[in-house]
């Protein structure tokens, strides 16, 4: 089965069409391999082990090519292609290519220039990350008249309009985080009325 081209018409709506396809609860055929975790013109996130269980707004993030394949920046020099660095997809974010207001740009076009500068960054976790690489590619394609956005205002829109793969990507971003909670209230309960 191959991907519908987008008539000129309606981009949207074959887009919808795709990115249902493509998306994690129904893996594509695509020569006699199964595909996965595609979300076609979308930002993915998935929880970051001992961060997110603390602040659970905080992930590792990427971006989708057009054909629903991940890209994410890794590490220092390092951009992943197909699968996160720190697992599968629990929050995607799916955006619409019709809002690129930057003329002559396509979405891969944007996502590749940015993974191209970013293989040759070194990754600073709290200052030009997975986020920034992310940040990059909407602001090349100037995404909804916007060439401003940076690794905060992603952290918020996400949290904001990204929508769980699963339950289980639910769970796998929240429960930690309801763990330590407990865990941190009974040892200050404890503590509190052990005097």
């Amino acid at each position: 089965m191959s991907a519908p081209t987008v008539p000129p018409s309606n981009p949207e709506m074959t887009t919808d069409i795709m990115f249902n396809q493509l998306h994690n609860g129904s893996p594509v055929n695509r020569g006699g391999r199964y595909i996965k975790h595609r979300y076609p013109y979308s930002i993915v996130w998935t929880p970051l082990p001992l961060i997110t269980w603390f602040l659970p707004f905080i992930g590792h993030m990427g971006i989708c090519q057009e054909n629903g394949l991940i890209r994410d920046f890794q590490g220092p020099y390092t951009i992943g292609e197909g699968k996160m660095a720190f697992g599968n997809p629990t929050k995607y974010w799916k955006l619409n290519p019709a809002k690129i207001r930057k003329p002559g740009e396509t979405w891969d076009g944007a996502v590749h220039e940015s993974c191209e500068v970013y293989k040759n960054r070194m990754h600073i976790l709290c200052w030009d990350n997975c986020h920034s690489h992310v940040a990059y590619a909407l602001n090349e394609m100037n995404y909804n008249g916007h060439s401003r956005y940076n690794m905060v205002s992603l952290c918020f829109l996400m949290l904001l309009f990204g929508k769980y793969t699963s339950f289980k990507g639910f769970l796998a971003t929240w429960v930690p985080f309801l763990i330590v909670s407990a865990i941190t209230t009974g040892i200050v309960l404890a503590v509190k009325y052990s005097k």
